[in-house]
């Protein structure tokens, strides 16, 4: 056989059977027509985040149900405290907290350290908070909510 007829024939072949397959076209179309997965609202977005940063930094104490330790760590689960005291409760998760607060007629009197949370993860960690358990806390907060009471 003659390796200069063979040799380009070859080539043709590799580059047609490599190049616009027409199976990969009508499987790529028929994904396209698929209906795109809903979209997440910003406070879904933030809600999502906070939940993966409580899990990292508030889940020990505060646990997974959000009930907290009796005598020790208090409830964010249906907290009259969290409902009453937003400000607060964010300034605690940016400068930690101490001292003795009442939280559904319980008296805690913990300290919770400063978490080195930014105002973003603050926001999104509230978010989840506010919207969890129970839990229906008021409107979005906002990174720049957060900042703005900082800076107060």
């Amino acid at each position: 056989m003659n390796t200069k007829l063979v040799l380009p024939f070859l080539i043709l072949g590799i580059v047609f059977t490599s190049c616009n397959d027409k199976k990969a076209d009508v499987s790529y179309s028929k994904k396209s027509s698929l209906k795109p997965s809903k979209e997440l609202s910003p406070l879904e977005k933030s809600i999502k985040t906070g939940k993966v940063i409580y899990k990292d930094m508030c889940v020990t104490c505060h646990l997974d149900n959000g009930k907290g330790v009796p005598k020790a760590f208090p409830p964010l689960a249906n907290s009259d405290y969290l409902k009453d005291n937003q400000e607060e409760s964010i300034l605690g998760l940016k400068n930690g907290m101490k001292g003795e607060i009442v939280v559904n007629g319980e008296t805690y009197n913990s300290y919770m350290a400063p978490l080195g949370l930014g105002n973003d993860e603050i926001a999104d960690v509230m978010n989840y908070i506010n919207n969890s358990w129970g839990n229906d806390f008021g409107k979005m907060i906002t990174e720049e909510e957060v900042t703005n009471l900082i800076k107060k």
